[in-house]
């Protein structure tokens, strides 16, 4: 099975990579998972590691860091990258390639030709602004998959495109991506 980087930025659905870090364990995939600061303040790191046996990371800089420069270590290590949920921030900064959090960091250094994908999920009126398409239009001509988000009533109170797919629709994603 692969050895995947599952990113995740600051989303209410971030709770749902909780579950979509297991499920991809569950599938026998090793999953190491980096989030951005302001998701660890939404979601602790520690239910990650919990669930997939392995470590997770929010400050390349911390006292917990693994080696000189994680960043590269991680995006070596890995064969897929998925970033789930991707918020309107994180979607801007890996479009224009900005480094400036660990998840956009990895992003930058994964090796050409590896798998990479990426979920956004925000505010539907958010999701359909220009900026937010003109983002995703950029990351998939750069090589991403952009999976599209689902339908439906949001935590926002609004009713739209913006959900985050259930994490076993993620799952599918990746293997597909994986083939």
């Amino acid at each position: 099975m692969a050895r995947i980087v599952l990113g995740a930025a600051a989303s209410v659905a971030v709770y749902k990579s909780v579950d979509l870090a297991s499920k991809l364990t569950q599938a026998g995939h090793s999953v190491r998972t980096v989030l951005t600061p302001r998701a660890a303040k939404l979601i602790s790191p520690q239910l990650f590691a919990a669930v997939t046996g392995e470590p997770a990371s929010v400050d390349e800089f911390s006292s917990e860091r693994r080696g000189a420069m994680d960043h590269i270590e991680l995006a070596t290590w890995a064969e897929l990258m998925l970033v789930a949920p991707c918020s309107a921030g994180l979607t801007a900064r890996l479009a224009l390639g900005l480094a400036e959090d660990l998840v956009s960091t990895v992003a930058l250094a994964l090796p050409a030709g590896r798998p990479r994908l990426v979920s956004p999920a925000m505010n539907p009126h958010m999701l359909a602004s220009a900026p937010v398409q003109r983002n995703l239009a950029t990351l998939r001509a750069d090589g991403w998959t952009v999976i599209e988000p689902g339908a439906g009533h949001m935590a926002c109170g609004v009713d739209g495109k913006g959900r985050l797919p259930d994490p076993a629709e993620l799952v599918q994603a990746v293997e597909r991506a994986l083939r």
